[in-house]
């Protein structure tokens, strides 16, 4: 009863927040790929429009994470799809633990599941915010609050923020259901292309080496000056290791993507016909590993509220965090240090982390402190792929029950096995439930070790590996698109009208 009460109320809402419906008929290639490139565009657009009344000096504490949250400091997407993500981590851990019992091979289910996400993320737009500029993270500009008065220079922001969160909901609908792949992959791999470009031209001049930022100029000018006088200097403050580490993983990720498991299939009215079903090694995808690292953002933004607040046994607590006064988003003690991530060699080896430490004038940690930050790091990113992964398996109809009867709707049947989903199902056990668990744990120990030698452009190791699995899983969508153009038939089994 308390239930279909909870389900009426959602329902009543459903038909007032508006939705971008899904297309009737099949959409072509070309207008899929029309509306993608469209939001693309005014994704970028977005990024570049100031909100009005901000402050320059207020602190970006997404900094870190811009290349997995999208958006950038000060425009009106400032929050990027953090509240997207934030709300399906909520939704699945309620499905998941079945204190919202969907059934989501229901497509009256599916509804409600997407229709709940819709809320969730309006409402989590709204959480978001609200610290952000309570807490002074997003300063107000002085000159327009001695006009209008704070409260009314912080509600003006609080608004465009909240029209720049629905704007990136939508956009993300938009290319869900009428364009290639989803908003959020699109949004990620152009913050982490557009990263990894700045970060091989940049020549603006770093604080901390006092030579352009970009490789192509830093060399240019390590040159010039004959400033190579170690090993140190040329591997990481000449970025070489940076830019082997992002040659790496280019090419480990896009390897572990052609790996998979075939299983082979006949069709049942045409005899001869046959064709094979691949489960994938990176089965779940990167959705894993782009929930854990949203997770480790609203973990480090808990950290640095609380450390801010004032709070009595909780604010300017030692325990929970202590941050850098040089760094205000970069803890240096505490709870918060041991869960801050790892992003590069001045993140776990010694010598570099007392030298790091010496710049944001803090004391250095002691070695025992450095590997339990190295091992809680791991035990997060591997042990959090695999649940996410698990989730993401269920919630997606991935799992065995809806691959076999997605495959027996389909026509389609394992050679020499009689044509009952039960029997397709007990095969696809042998593989599915097992490669989800190995493949969370795969991306999150590749995310990780991607982590440690620091990439071009200061993109995280989380950050490149999302973007290259997303540009090839984008590439195989496109090309899957191209041959359902030719061979219309094949739109059944792929889900399409």
């Amino acid at each position: 009863m308390p239930e279909t009460r909870f389900r009426s109320a959602v329902d009543s809402l459903f038909r007032i927040i508006p939705t971008v419906k899904k297309p009737i008929k099949h959409v072509h290639f070309r207008a899929k790929l029309g509306w993608t490139i469209s939001i693309l565009i005014i994704y970028f657009v977005l990024m570049e429009i100031p909100m009005i009344g901000v402050s320059p000096e207020s602190i970006d504490y997404f900094g870190s994470f811009r290349a997995i949250m999208g958006g950038s400091n000060g425009s009106i997407i400032h929050l990027g799809i953090g509240p997207i993500v934030m709300a399906s981590i909520i939704l699945q851990l309620l499905v998941g633990a079945k204190i919202i019992n969907l059934n989501l091979g229901d497509p009256n289910d599916q509804r409600f599941y997407q229709g709940l996400q819709r809320i969730l993320v309006i409402v989590m737009i709204v959480l978001e915010s609200l610290p952000l500029l309570i807490g002074g993270v997003i300063m107000p500009d002085p000159d327009l609050v001695a006009i209008l008065g704070r409260p009314t220079v912080l509600l003006l922001l609080f608004v465009q923020l909240f029209i720049g969160g629905i704007l990136i909901l939508y956009m993300d609908e938009v290319v869900s259901k009428w364009g290639i792949g989803s908003g959020i992959s699109l949004f990620i791999l152009a913050g982490v292309a557009q990263s990894l470009i700045i970060g091989l031209f940049n020549w603006q001049i770093s604080a901390f080496t006092g030579f352009p930022a970009g490789f192509i100029p830093l060399w240019i000018e390590l040159i010039k000056t004959g400033a190579i006088t170690s090993v140190k200097n040329v591997m990481i403050d000449g970025q070489v290791l940076a830019l082997i580490s992002t040659i790496l993983v280019f090419c480990i990720v896009v390897y572990f993507e052609g790996i998979r498991v075939e299983i082979p299939l006949s069709h049942q009215m045409v005899r001869g016909a046959r064709g094979k079903y691949p489960i994938k090694l990176i089965y779940a995808s990167v959705l894993p590993i782009i929930l854990v690292s949203t997770l480790q953002v609203v973990i480090q933004m808990v950290g640095m509220q609380l450390w801010n607040s004032g709070i009595p046994l909780i604010g300017n607590n030692a325990l929970i965090g202590m941050y850098s006064e040089v760094s205000p988003t970069e803890p240096i003690g505490g709870l918060m240090y041991y869960l801050n991530p790892i992003n590069s060699p001045y993140d776990w080896v010694p010598s570099l982390v007392a030298e790091r430490f010496q710049i944001l004038g803090a004391i250095p940690p002691d070695g025992w402190q450095i590997v339990l930050r190295f091992v809680i790091n791991a035990a997060f990113f591997i042990i959090g792929s695999i649940i996410f992964a698990i989730f993401w398996v269920e919630v997606s109809n991935m799992n065995s029950e809806a691959v076999a009867n997605q495959i027996h709707r389909s026509g389609l049947q394992i050679p020499g096995f009689r044509r009952d989903p039960l029997l397709l199902k007990k095969r696809l056990d042998n593989y599915i439930p097992k490669i989800t668990v190995l493949s969370g744990a795969l991306i999150g120990g590749l995310a990780f070790f991607s982590s440690l030698f620091g990439l071009i452009g200061g993109v995280s190791g989380t950050g490149m590996l999302l973007a290259v699995g997303i540009a090839y899983r984008l590439y195989e969508e496109m090309a899957s698109q191209q041959m359902m153009e030719m061979y219309p038939f094949m739109r059944g089994f792929f889900g399409e009208e």
